[in-house]
């Protein structure tokens, strides 16, 4: 290819990118992160629905393990992701949102029945807003780790993760003062 044929700027990703790397796999959440519209919202729900089917068949040192490795494997995949696809933090990548609501959600699910679901769905609206409105240490997180390489690959997830903590804290105080 002549340096004239390779293009400039951003790359769109599309179904034949998701499958060109393994990287580009995990990054974007087994194609959830290739909707054309609210990408971090259907990486939500992906993870959602895959939190309910594996939960029942993984112990708390599984998730616990699942999740390191998640973060170790993820931190490389949306390192390389992103540098493929030429953006610091493309919105297509939705493995940050995957491994943050995995946390949320398996920290959450100790309770049973009509709690769960509630908890589960304000798990849900808590942690789409923080991530989607940046505010507070969601914010800082956000600017904190910009940039590409192994620094902005780890930024990808962090952000994720401030946003995770907070949701687990607003729905530990709504515990704490409804009980």
């Amino acid at each position: 290819m002549t340096p004239a044929a390779v293009p400039e700027g951003p790359v769109r990703p599309t179904g034949r990118f998701l499958w060109s790397h393994p990287a580009h796999a995990v990054a974007l959440g087994f194609g959830s992160g290739l909707s054309p519209w609210a990408s971090g919202t259907v990486g939500t729900l992906w993870a959602w629905l895959s939190f309910l089917v594996l939960d029942p068949w993984l112990a708390d040192r599984h998730w616990a393990g699942l999740l390191v490795v998640g973060t170790l494997v993820g931190w490389w995949a949306c390192t390389v992701t992103a540098r493929h696809l030429r953006t610091q933090d493309p919105g297509s990548i939705v493995w940050d949102e995957i491994l943050a609501f995995w946390t949320v959600l398996w920290l959450v699910t100790p309770a049973s029945g009509e709690a769960l679901w509630s908890r589960h769905l304000a798990a849900f609206i808590l942690f789409r807003a923080f991530d989607a409105l940046k505010v507070g240490p969601v914010g800082w997180a956000d600017r904190a780790f910009k940039g590409g390489g192994w620094r902005g690959g780890f930024g990808i997830l962090f952000d994720d993760f401030v946003a995770a903590l907070c949701t687990l804290l607003v729905i530990a105080l709504w515990v704490f003062f409804t009980a």
